[in-house]
């Protein structure tokens, strides 16, 4: 387990040294270049920033449909008798759950009716 903790320290201080290193010569290249050439420098970076940001619109259509497709091959369909068998549980619940409305509404009716004294 040391061992590992030493890799990743190690690893750790080369990339900083890495990063250190890049800033420095960012830095010296800043240094020398006029100040419209930074300028340059700047509106080329953010322009690129809100590129990687954003994609284009066809971009975006090709990445969503290609997911779709990823997933679609990943579907697995059901049987001809499953989906019969869950056909038929979805008809006979609907009906269920239909006639328990029913009951509900026309019970709230009739307690409203007898309650206002009204006929309908």
């Amino acid at each position: 387990m040391a061992n590992k903790d030493r890799n990743k320290r190690s690893a750790r201080k080369a990339r900083s040294a890495e990063r250190a290193a890049a800033e420095a010569s960012a830095e010296q290249v800043e240094g020398a270049l006029s100040k419209s050439t930074r300028d340059q420098l700047v509106k080329v970076q953010k322009a690129k920033e809100k590129a990687a940001a954003q994609p284009n619109m066809f971009n975006r259509l090709t990445g969503y449909l290609s997911s779709v497709a990823s997933e679609m091959r990943r579907v697995v369909w059901p049987s001809k008798e499953e989906l019969r068998e869950y056909s038929v549980s979805v008809i006979i619940t609907l009906v269920v759950v239909g006639l328990i409305i029913w009951l509900v509404d026309s019970g709230i009716v009739l307690a409203l009716t007898g309650l206002s004294g009204l006929r309908g």
